[in-house]
């Protein structure tokens, strides 16, 4: 007999060889039917594996993340077997889970593939999902599974598996479609009731540009057909919401092949949200005790060589830039750091001026993949709206304390409700890809840990996704429809002051390392920006906004009363435009409503008469009639009342 653990910390006895869908049974029908996965002791299983030892485990149901990934894994291999039925020439790269349904790569040879040929691809998934295949694990060494897929001439999977240790290796058999994976998997294909097949790109082989094209298909499955029905039209809704298209409509930025693939061109219009943006983080940063500077877009290519990034991220960045002095080598700068680390060492530093906080509105550059780039949120470009402090180390708890109350007091400013956060640590069983003792690393990662719940967060801790310099704390945001987005992040470090030998003099007189906090609130300004748009449907808030009013003319006779109320609106800081086109008022009407601009204000001749304007508020109709004083008490009451809880 075996003690099984359960998540409410009960113990169950069960004969050895167990499997999670036998426990699952003896607890419940309703749960056997429903479970998709389990975790043994931290690891992810099937639910048919069994087990042999004591352990703890926690079943998975589709609510759950790994129930998903489980269920959307095996979608992927499902999807495999129906290439393989319907184009037998195919051969197979790698077909994983991804945060919203999988992909699968596969080489076609000669043949192309188009999205009209997805639904027949759709139809041969279901119709083997509904024989109800076992998805069937074995072990393999590392000869068999080279000689087996050898003869298949599946030469993807023998380089993947070339690099794989031996007894490392197992295989995925359901029907007849056998893959290289680690699993895990459901217990057959029926549960797989609802399939969409979603897109068709290309993605070069292992990411590398000078590697084969595959074919990229894109797909989603779940268990009820209702859930798929229910995301079509969420993935309806985030079309709509675009920031792309968006973008586009509001004429906030642009992208030129001239100018070169992911690298952004912001109008008149983004650039004043931009800077909106910059300028409301300068205010907050001041009264913390940040001090602006300004560093160069490229640096000598030893300065990236002394702080690791270049022996970390060379093979992801531009290339060299060469000068007529020989052997001179600049980069584009990759990071702010380094630049920071020498603005620090410019001068000796007591313990009595830290902390220092210096912050900048820094852009880097980094050479994303072209099948990577995707509008604002991948970028080969970007700014960020960086600052790092030196500090003690008795300071360093308190000092990410206050970064935290920045970034919430953003996410509160910008109706951010929804969020997560999580501390990334190193992999203990894999050092080689950090920098830094282990007694710095342990320090840092404690301070973080200590920092985080004495601010009652909630948070996880996910092993091995730290920075190769430190440990980190980053803000999962989930917009309006519910997507997970990445944006403020804040990094302890303990290294790069090591490599750089910053000092500062103690109260001892004697010369100490600081301790050095990395952090970014809006993450990158491109990526920022995107994730507003998206989230707000381009509706932003009232103090926000590049164009507060538009003023419309009935017809051209008016342009001169409009040029008159425009330049009082201007004089009272309201940021408003004439649209005085040849067009209809109605016209003008329905194209600023579809440009997000929330009030629009209407002047013919009553109004030039009165001395008025005719208001109406964007999606709500008319307002009534104002003077130009009246219209900006009644808009500054609004931006009174959208700020009243945050006091900006």
């Amino acid at each position: 007999m075996i003690k099984i653990t359960l998540p409410d910390g009960s113990v169950r006895e069960y004969d050895k060889g167990t499997t999670g869908l036998d426990i699952a049974k003896s607890i419940s029908e309703g749960l056997a039917r429903n479970v998709l996965s389990i975790s043994v002791n931290g690891d992810l299983w099937d639910l048919s594996r069994p087990i042999h030892s004591d352990a703890s485990i926690v079943l998975h149901k589709w609510e759950n993340e790994e129930g998903k990934h489980a269920f959307w894994h095996s979608s992927a291999h499902l999807l495999a077997q129906a290439l393989q039925e319907l184009y037998p020439q195919v051969k197979f790269g790698i077909g994983p889970a991804i945060e919203s349904g999988f992909y699968y790569d596969v080489d076609f040879g000669d043949k192309t593939i188009s999205e009209t040929e997805l639904p027949a691809i759709e139809k041969k998934m279901k119709d083997l999902a509904s024989q109800k295949f076992d998805y069937i694990r074995e072990d393999i060494s590392k000869e068999e599974a080279l000689t087996y897929f050898g003869k298949k001439n599946e030469n993807y999977k023998t380089e993947l598996i070339s690099e794989l240790e031996d007894g490392t290796i197992t295989l995925y058999k359901q029907g007849n479609f056998t893959d290289l994976c680690r699993g895990p998997h459901l217990p057959d294909t029926s549960s797989i009731k609802a399939v969409k097949l979603l897109s068709v790109a290309g993605a070069y082989w292992r990411g590398d540009e000078r590697r084969k094209q595959l074919t990229r298909i894109y797909g989603i499955t779940f268990p009820k057909q209702n859930l798929l029905d229910e995301y079509l039209v969420f993935l309806e809704e985030a079309k709509k919401r675009d920031h792309r298209k968006i973008g586009k409509e509001l004429e906030l930025f642009t992208f030129s092949a001239k100018v070169g693939m992911g690298l952004p061109l912001w109008l008149p219009k983004g650039a004043m949200l931009r800077e909106r943006l910059e300028n409301f983080l300068k205010k907050v940063q001041k009264q913390y005790g940040y001090q602006q500077v300004v560093t160069p877009h490229i640096g000598q290519k030893e300065l990236y060589v002394t702080s690791g990034h270049y022996a970390k991220y060379g093979k992801d960045s531009f290339q060299p830039i060469t000068t007529p002095a020989e052997g001179e080598e600049f980069l584009l700068k990759p990071m702010n750091c380094p630049h920071h680390c020498e603005i620090y060492k410019d001068k000796p530093h007591s313990y009595k001026e830290l902390p220092l906080r210096y912050a900048e509105f820094g852009t880097v550059y980094r050479y994303e993949q072209s099948g990577e780039l995707h509008g604002l949120t991948r970028v080969r470009g970007f700014t960020q709206d960086d600052a790092h402090i030196f500090c003690t180390p008795d300071q360093l708890k308190d000092e990410f304390k206050k970064v935290i109350d920045i970034i919430l007091y953003i996410f509160k400013t910008l109706d951010f409700k929804n969020f997560t956060t999580q501390v990334s640590l190193r992999d203990p069983n894999n050092t080689e890809k950090y920098i830094g003792s282990d007694e710095n690393w342990k320090k840092a990662e404690d301070a973080i840990i200590e920092a985080v719940s004495e601010k009652g967060l909630d948070f996880v801790v996910e092993t091995g996704e730290a920075a190769f310099y430190g440990p980190k704390l980053d803000f999962m945001v989930k917009d309006a429809l519910g997507r997970k987005w990445q944006l403020g992040t804040i990094q302890v470090d303990y290294n790069l002051p090591e490599r750089f030998e910053l000092e500062y003099v103690g109260a001892d007189n004697q010369k100490h390392r600081p301790v050095m906090i990395h952090r970014a609130p809006f993450g990158s300004m491109e990526r920022f920006v995107a994730v507003l748009i998206e989230h707000t449907a381009g509706k932003f808030p009232l103090w926000l906004t590049p164009d507060q009013a538009v003023v419309m003319t009935i017809s051209e006779k008016y342009d001169d009363y409009a040029k008159k109320v425009l330049n009082l609106l201007n004089n009272y800081d309201i940021r408003s435009f004439v649209d005085d086109r040849s067009e209809k008022i109605g016209r003008k009407i329905r194209d600023n409503e579809l440009k997000r601009i929330p009030y629009l204000l209407i002047v013919g001749e009553k109004e030039e008469e009165t001395g008025t304007i005719s208001v109406r508020r964007q999606g709500e109709g008319d307002k009534g009639s104002m003077t130009v004083e009246e219209f900006v008490t009644f808009l500054n009451e609004e931006v009174k009342r959208e700020l009243e809880n945050i006091n900006i």
